[in-house]
């Protein structure tokens, strides 16, 4: 038997999938109608000072035809008032005790502000209570958002203030708008968090129209930066999420966010440190509806490996990350090309020749597989790799457009050396000249 059922922090959930704080989580109809469909929590738009939002807040990144692998908004928080949202909180809570309903929460930075929204917060009975330390616009400039968020102390002083009277679990939502987002992961950790939860949306200009060199989007002739989320936002969101996971003064249960399209996307995230995970962007292109693709796709993976809970496998990934001293230079790879796959475009040989290594050939052939000569017609090109010249850089297999075509091949070693156990052999001071000398010994590439 499968159990999809997770507990971030204290905050437990049927399945590990959320709403984000953002606007498919904004009023009680929608955050009931994503239960019925099946999400296992979410994580009510945050609510806070009152604001008024604009028009054309949103921007689309569109990239060969395929529509918003990216967005970036100006939007603000709920523009509706605290009372409306904490009645709708209330009632979504009730009648759906079994999921996870947590408050998203905003205000000036004083503590009898913050004491006052938290007691009232509680008095819903919700599950907890998601800190909002990363909006990038509007908010900030009122001192709110990421202006606390890039500041540690700011950070730890008024979740310290919020834990003088929260009675339920405290996540802090992080800004990715930082040198090194531990920091402020720390600072969360200092004033006894329950959770973080990361990353918040990236600051970004969307793009200008080179007709009436306006900013996208425009708001009125106007534009400026806003929140950069999406599908292109999961690396970032990975690497930072693995900082905080791998970093021993934190050591806090996370609630990863960035990206998350598909169950691919969620495992990933939850391998990486993530218990729950929240989805924004790819709902507001798809709809509620993506939940069963989502609870499907995790639940047929787990079997396929033999998982029976989420917590077998969450974190299982991050021993796997190290620096970069610590990995085998002895390790060798090189490009295979599959030419019953091969389809002639000869991107690889391109991508080869013009910005990598010039260890791909284009041989003359006439259709059938048979090699001609180059002085005759022939029907199309082969490319075929030299291996002893390829460094295995593997570029060649990221532009090749069939999969499973071109393939990087591990190649037999006999010994493991890492950076860090060479350069101690290396005579001092270090010379391109001891350099080569390496080199030539261990057959390896030292730029």
């Amino acid at each position: 038997m499968l159990d999809l059922s997770i507990n971030c922090g204290g905050i437990k959930s049927p399945n590990p999938f959320w709403l984000a704080s953002a606007p498919p989580s904004n009023s009680a109809y929608q955050n009931c109608k994503a239960f019925d469909a099946g999400w296992g929590g979410t994580v009510w738009k945050t609510i806070g000072e009152p604001v008024m939002n604009v028009c054309n807040r949103y921007g689309g990144l569109e990239i060969n035809g395929q529509k918003l692998l990216a967005i970036n908004n100006v939007e603000l928080i709920s523009d509706r008032d605290i009372k409306t949202n904490l009645r709708e909180i209330a009632e979504t809570k009730k009648l759906f005790p079994d999921r996870a309903v947590i408050t998203s929460l905003m205000v000036e930075s004083k503590r009898e502000v913050w004491h006052d929204i938290v007691k009232r917060t509680l008095d819903t009975g919700c599950d907890g209570i998601e800190l909002n330390y990363g909006c990038p616009h509007g908010m900030s400039e009122r001192g709110m958002g990421a202006a606390v968020g890039q500041v540690p102390e700011y950070c730890q002083m008024i979740t310290e203030w919020v834990m003088e009277v929260s009675t339920i679990p405290v996540l802090v939502k992080l800004t990715p708008n930082v040198g090194d987002i531990r920091f402020p992961a720390r600072a969360a950790k200092r004033a006894k968090a329950n959770g973080v939860s990361l990353i918040n949306t990236i600051n970004s200009i969307m793009g200008v129209d080179l007709d009436t060199f306006e900013l996208k989007p425009n708001v009125g002739g106007k534009g400026g930066h806003g929140g950069f989320a999406g599908a292109a936002v999961k690396p970032i969101a990975l690497n930072m999420l693995s900082q905080v996971a791998n970093d021993k003064e934190v050591q806090l249960p996370i609630s990863g966010i960035g990206g998350i399209s598909t169950w691919k996307d969620a495992v990933e995230f939850m391998l990486l440190g993530a218990t729950s995970v929240q989805l924004c962007t790819a709902v507001m292109h798809y709809g509620f509806r993506i939940i069963n693709d989502l609870t499907e796709g995790l639940s047929n993976w787990m079997e396929e490996k033999g998982f029976t809970s989420c917590n077998d496998f969450i974190g299982k990934s991050l021993h796997r990350i190290d620096d970069f001293g610590n990995f085998d230079l002895l390790f060798h790879s090189v490009a295979r090309i599959d030419a019953s796959k091969c389809i002639h475009c000869n991107l690889c040989y391109v991508a080869c020749e013009d910005t990598a290594h010039q260890c791909i050939d284009l041989k003359p052939f006439d259709g059938n597989g048979h090699k001609k000569e180059l002085n005759t017609e022939f029907a199309m090109f082969q490319p075929e790799v030299r291996e002893k010249d390829c460094v295995g850089c593997a570029l060649c297999s990221l532009v090749c457009p069939v999969e499973g075509c071109i393939t990087m091949i591990k190649l037999p070693q006999h010994d493991s050396k890492t950076w860090n156990q060479l350069v101690k052999e290396l005579p001092q001071p270090m010379t391109w000249e001891s350099l080569r000398e390496f080199q030539k010994k261990y057959g390896i590439e030292i730029h």
